[in-house]
């Protein structure tokens, strides 16, 4: 598969480093972090250097694959040890992105094997962290062309769409290409005249700093609103679908991703707008029979009370940060996967989508990650 990635470097295995772009700092700057040990990758989870359900599991599998190289000297009792204390310490770094437990866990499958030297287990690691990086980039292709299909289908062929989009769901959020943008840039290789509405995402403004960069990086029409817009813009119909990401997805299809989703979900369905949600597979959680058993990140006050480190809010004021809210799945139109895409009712759905045969054989070129 060619042209999978985009002219973002989100993440990638360089040197025995994982080297991350700093998305704290765009659209400003383009800088990058490196990483040369677990806890270097694990604070860049914490700290938002890398974000993004998907991205954040390749960087915890890349982690891993860190630790044990530097633990492979080590006698097999101390590298497991090693090994579980950095599986440990990634897992605790934020708790709602399904991805990031997926990605520990099959590199767990590796290490937690008998009969494996430490050192022959490390390069089985690396190997298996930088198969997780390209399936990722794959998934993503394959989420956007099932995504352009199935707009193609709810606007019946239309030759221009408004699409609105909700957080960053791009290539920034993935190995590359993204889930939701994935989508975008899919239906914008077909429709020219696509537009998005960008909307800024407070308190971390993804929507305005980094899912517009990309847009603008791609010269795909792209206006920023505020969060508060939208239903504006709805009301007049000038916005024919919304496209988002997800987080983590329960079994019955309720699903997880940035706050301010759900409310767009009720304003979609109150003027009848499709609300699809793209992600990959490895972001459904099938031991969680609906929504409510996802864990809701708190993040800082500081997000909230401060703007490019200046104080917009009074002193002494209580804040309240959840950084991800759950849209039920009764607003949901569709799920896109990589595997094919799921629809109403998702207990009956989901499921088979998730163990039915990968529909592209393709296989991506050339060492991306």
């Amino acid at each position: 598969m060619t042209g999978v990635r985009t002219g973002v470097r989100t993440i990638e295995w360089r040197d025995s480093t994982v080297v991350l772009i700093d998305q704290r700092v765009l659209p400003h700057d383009e800088k990058y972090v490196i990483c040369r040990n677990w806890e270097e990758v694990a604070e860049s989870i914490r700290t938002m250097v890398v974000r993004g359900a998907p991205a954040i599991g390749v960087a915890a599998a890349m982690g891993l694959a860190l630790a044990a190289r530097e633990s492979s000297a080590l006698g097999a009792e101390a590298f497991r040890s090693s090994l579980q204390r950095a599986t440990k310490g990634l897992f605790a770094t934020r708790p709602t992105a399904v991805n990031l437990r997926w990605a520990l866990d099959e590199m767990e499958r590796i290490w937690a094997r008998n009969g494996l030297e430490p050192g022959e287990t490390a390069e089985l690691m690396e190997r298996r962290a930088l198969e997780i990086c390209e399936e990722d980039l794959a998934a993503c292709r394959a989420i956007g062309e099932n995504g352009a299909d199935l707009l193609a289908e709810l606007t019946q062929g239309r030759p221009d769409l408004t699409l609105l989009t909700h957080c960053n769901a791009g290539a920034l959020a993935t190995a590359g290409y993204g889930t939701a943008l994935g989508v975008v840039r899919s239906v914008f290789a077909r429709v020219p005249g696509l537009r998005v509405f960008v909307d800024e995402t407070r308190p971390f403004l993804q929507g305005a700093r980094l899912t517009a960069w990309e847009l603008v990086q791609e010269k795909i029409p792209v206006e920023l609103i505020t969060d508060n817009m939208a239903g504006h813009f709805l009301s007049r119909g000038e916005i024919d679908v919304i496209v988002v990401g997800a987080d983590r997805i329960a079994a019955n299809g309720d699903t997880a991703n940035k706050i301010g989703t759900y409310p767009l979900s009720v304003l979609a369905r109150e003027h009848a707008v499709p609300f699809v949600v793209a992600a990959p597979i490895s972001t459904v959680d099938f031991s969680l029979a609906d929504g409510s058993g996802i864990p809701i990140e708190e993040r800082p006050a500081e997000e909230v009370t401060h703007m490019g480190g200046v104080r917009v809010a009074a002193a002494g004021v209580g804040v309240r940060n959840p950084a991800f809210d759950v849209t039920p799945a009764a607003n949901i139109t569709a799920i896109v996967t990589e595997k094919g895409t799921a629809r109403p009712p998702y207990e009956d759905s989901l499921r088979p989508v998730a163990e039915g045969p990968y529909p592209s054989k393709a296989r991506l070129t050339g060492g991306a990650c």
